[in-house]
Formats: structure tokens, C-alpha cells, sequence
């Protein structure tokens, strides 16, 4: 354990060596952070936020950040009317039946749920993907829903100050104006995140709330150990921020998982309340899975943006992180590679733009003009804190996209590294382009004679398909699979 966290200490600082290189930027990729988002007007809520509530105002304030935060709102009718049930059984048997609450589904691969002062539930489509049945997704919801009743928001809030110190500090040490951006964001998150003893409290109300409701008890400690499971097989990518998940705000896991299961025998034995599966994997069935499109695709090594009509591939052993500001990938030898995008329609050469002072420590003697599969580029070295870059800059139209490769100062495999993504950079054909299809959950039926082997080979777009299909169906090693079951898979079609 202490050799993989030194690892993943190691690729952070790399990363961040990446991000405090360039002096400024901004993003073609993705949504960069706004700073004026408005609420949805048609939030998926049940019942309207109580008016004059001092408490739904610290919500309300936070909520755009949070959702900003998070790639923006979700839309699926289907899920927002499962939601709404879920909720609406919930709220009759909590400690405040008054209390209204207002749900948002994230548009994030993230797997989390969390809270705001004044009823403000969020919870991202990919816990809506990890989830097997609508008990599951309740015991999220009603753990959440105890925060807000138990007015632990209010208690956190009063640590703002602190945070927004901190943000203060944040915003002018970070050189990249992105990370600051970032650091912002992640501030305001930490106010959904409760102390352990407020999560263990959460955790006891929320299994009441299920029985009294109706909902399988056990349901808590079951999607407890997914997450546990999912978090693990994330681990492998170092890269990923996990800071954006569940168990990162809510820890302790195998003690909540021991409190879950002692609350719940209180209702009966296994198998007591309702589990809900068809239905709620019928509401998820098309669920937008993974990468937004607007943000671009990650398929194995590849990166792929079909809006902007450019791809690039990185060294075998490598993992992509796609996020909004920019695309980071990270190899052995501590080697990391960051893409992003600037507009450009001062058509500025290129030799000119890369020695215009958004890269910190470059040698202005190595700049060289280049072409890369037909496109106007440039590269040029840097180095800076221990650390060499090697940096290209490819014009497309009115963009100029940016790679940094980056490695310990001295490394041999850092020249050979940077030619392979440069020169794996190109424009998307049309084909290619109207071919790629965003990820989703589809369901299955299990036929007679069908293994689990056979199902994962339907999966499509992702790595370790095996792993990734019993993760998403909770099938443990030595699971078997019923005649009729549904079961989820991740395709393209």
C-alpha cells in the first residue's frame, strides 16, 4: 500500500509540474469554469425549496459552483421520474417530512452523491450507472437526506470562511489560471463533506429511512462494498481524481459497512423490502456512460474529439485522464503528457506564439518550425523544477493545440515519447467522425447456455471488460448468471 501511494504521490506531482509549466491557458475541450451558471430552471425536484429558508440560501449560493463543478446537469426523463419516487418515499418517513428537497444528476463518470444546506441533493449519472436497483439508490439518497435533516451542512458551514481563504490563496499561488479554477471548484466541494461522525450518523438514518420506506435494508451495506469495489478498480488509474468520488468525502468504509448491517437487521433478515431491480434498470437503460461527448472520447490509447475533428494516441502502458480543462495521460519513468486548445484568430505563427511566455523555462534556441500529417506546427524544450518538456503546438484553423510532454530532468525516454504523440496527432475524416458514438448503459437478457465471459466481450469503448462487467452487475468472483436476468453493458451502439 505505502509503494502505491508513493506512486500515486509521484504522478500528482508530475501532473502538477504539467499544469504549473504553462502560465495560462484556457480550454477547447470542455466547459472551462463559469462564473456565472444560473440553476436549471427545470431542476428534477419534488415539492419547491421553502422560501425565506436562510439554509436553502447557502444552497442556492453553492449550487452552480457544484454543478459547474461536476460537467453540468444531466437530463433523462426516465431517471428524473425514478428519482422522484425515490425521493418522495423517502421524504414521508424522514425526521422532517416538511422538508423539501431539490435532486440534481451531474453530468460526471464520478461516482458520488452529496448535499447542500436547504435540500439540495446531487447525485452523478455514474453512481446512477454503478447501481443495480432503486434500494441502492435510495440508501444514497436517504443518507444524504439525513445530512441536510440532521443540519450538518449548517455546521460545515461555518468553516467557510476558512475555505474561501483558502480559495483566495489557491487563485493567486497557482500560475495556470485552470488549476486555480480547479482549486476553487474543489474548495466548494469540500463544504458537502461531513466529519466522520456526522457520516456515521447519516449512515443510521439513512438504513431507518430505508425499511420505514419500504426499501431492502441491506441495500446500504450491499452498494457500500460496489463503491468499495469500483474505487479499487479505479485505483489502477493513478491519473483519475478520485477526490470527485464517494469514498473520498465519505471514509471508514468497512466500519459504515459493519453499522449498515447491524441497523438493517433491525428490519429483518436478508432478503426483507423491496429491491426494485426491473424497474430501475429499465429507468437507466441508455445512460450516458463515461466521457460527455462534448468533452471528447477516450477509447484504450487513443483520445478522440469529434466536434473539434482531431486524435492523438499515446505509448502503450500510458492512462488518459479526459477532463474538462485538459486531456492528461501519465507512463512509467514518471512521464506525463497534457493536451489542451487555445483560439487563435490573430493567426499568430506559430514560432512566435510558442515563445510568447505561456510555457515557464523554455530555451528559446530549440524552437523549430515543423509539419505534422499536413498541419502547420512548432516544438521547442523546457525546463523547469527538475523537470524537462518537451512542447509542440499544432494550428487548426483558428486553434492552436498544445502538447506538453513532460519527464525528470535527464530522462532518455522523454524525446521519444513527445515524437510519438506529436506525430500520432491528426485531423478526423468525416467517416471516422459520424462512426463515433458516446458510451452508454444498454441492457442484456440473459439467454440459456450465455457465461459471463461472453456478455463482457459485448462491452465496446472500454478497458479490462471482464472486471468492468462484473463491477457494473455487483457479480462476484464465482457468480452465476440466471435465464432471463438483465444485465448491463457498455456500448457505442
Amino acid at each position: 500500500m505505502r509503494e502505491k501511494l508513493r506512486l500515486i504521490a509521484r504522478k500528482s506531482c508530475v501532473v502538477a509540474a504539467l499544469c504549473l509549466t504553462i502560465s495560462g491557458c484556457q480550454s477547447l475541450l470542455g466547459q472551462t469554469y463559469p462564473t456565472s451558471l444560473e440553476p436549471s430552471a427545470n431542476p428534477q425536484t419534488v415539492g419547491q425549496l421553502e422560501q425565506n429558508d436562510p439554509r436553502s440560501q447557502v444552497g442556492a449560493r453553492e449550487h452552480p459552483r457544484i454543478v459547474a463543478s461536476y460537467g453540468g446537469e444531466y437530463g433523462d426523463a426516465k431517471v428524473e421520474r425514478q428519482l422522484a419516487r425515490i425521493v418522495g418515499a423517502l421524504t414521508l418517513v424522514s425526521e422532517n417530512p416538511k422538508q423539501t428537497y431539490r435532486i440534481t444528476i451531474l453530468n460526471s463518470p464520478a461516482v458520488n452523491a452529496f448535499a447542500l444546506p436547504g435540500g439540495y441533493l446531487y447525485i452523478t449519472r455514474g453512481l446512477l450507472a454503478l447501481a443495480n436497483d432503486s434500494a441502492e439508490v435510495a440508501a444514497v439518497i436517504a443518507h444524504e437526506m439525513a445530512h441536510v435533516t440532521a443540519n450538518h451542512g449548517v455546521q460545515r458551514k461555518q468553516r467557510e470562511e476558512a475555505e474561501v481563504i483558502a480559495s483566495r490563496v489557491a487563485a493567486e499561488v497557482l500560475s495556470n489560471e485552470i488549476s486555480g479554477q480547479k482549486a476553487l471548484a474543489r474548495s466548494k466541494l469540500r463544504l458537502a463533506a461531513f466529519s466522520r461522525q456526522q457520516e456515521l450518523q447519516a449512515d443510521v438514518i439513512g438504513v431507518r429511512m430505508l425499511g420505514e420506506a419500504g426499501f431492502d435494508p441491506y441495500a446500504a451495506g450491499r452498494f457500500l462494498q460496489s463503491m468499495e469495489a469500483y474505487s479499487r478498480y479505479r485505483a489502477g488509474d493513478v491519473d483519475n481524481d478520485q477526490s470527485l468520488d464517494f469514498l473520498s468525502s465519505h471514509p471508514d468504509a468497512p466500519k459504515r459497512l459493519e453499522l449498515a448491517t447491524r441497523h438493517a437487521r433491525a428490519f429483518g433478515p436478508e432478503g426483507t423490502g423491496i429491491r426494485d431491480r426491473e424497474k430501475y434498470l429499465e429507468s437507466i437503460n441508455g445512460l450516458l456512460y463515461g466521457d460527455s461527448p462534448k468533452e471528447g472520447y477516450v477509447r484504450g490509447l487513443a483520445f478522440l474529439h469529434p466536434n473539434l475533428g482531431i486524435q492523438f494516441s499515446v505509448p502503450t502502458g500510458f492512462q488518459i485522464d479526459n477532463t474538462a480543462q485538459a486531456v492528461l495521460a501519465t507512463g512509467s519513468g514518471d512521464i506525463a503528457i497534457r493536451f489542451d486548445g487555445v483560439s487563435d484568430n490573430g493567426r499568430t505563427a506559430l514560432t512566435d506564439y510558442i515563445a510568447s511566455g505561456w510555457v515557464s523555462g523554455l530555451d528559446p534556441s530549440t524552437i523549430r518550425k515543423t509539419r505534422i500529417h499536413g498541419l502547420d506546427a512548432a516544438t521547442a524544450r523546457a525546463s523547469a523544477d527538475q523537470w524537462d518538456f518537451d512542447v509542440t503546438v499544432i494550428r487548426v484553423k483558428t486553434s492552436i493545440y498544445r502538447l506538453l510532454t513532460a519527464a525528470p530532468a535527464g530522462s532518455t525516454e522523454l524525446a521519444a515519447t513527445a515524437a510519438l504523440v506529436r506525430n500520432s496527432f491528426r485531423k478526423m475524416t468525416s467517416a471516422e467522425i459520424a462512426s463515433l458514438q458516446p458510451l452508454s448503459i444498454a441492457l442484456e437478457t440473459v439467454t440459456p447456455g450465455t457465461n459471463i465471459t461472453a456478455l463482457a466481450g459485448l462491452m465496446r469503448g472500454t478497458n479490462r471488460q471482464l472486471e468492468l462487467f462484473r463491477l457494473l452487475n455487483a457479480l462476484p468472483s464465482g457468480a452465476s448468471l440466471s435465464t432471463g436476468q438483465s444485465v448491463k453493458i457498455v456500448t457505442d451502439r
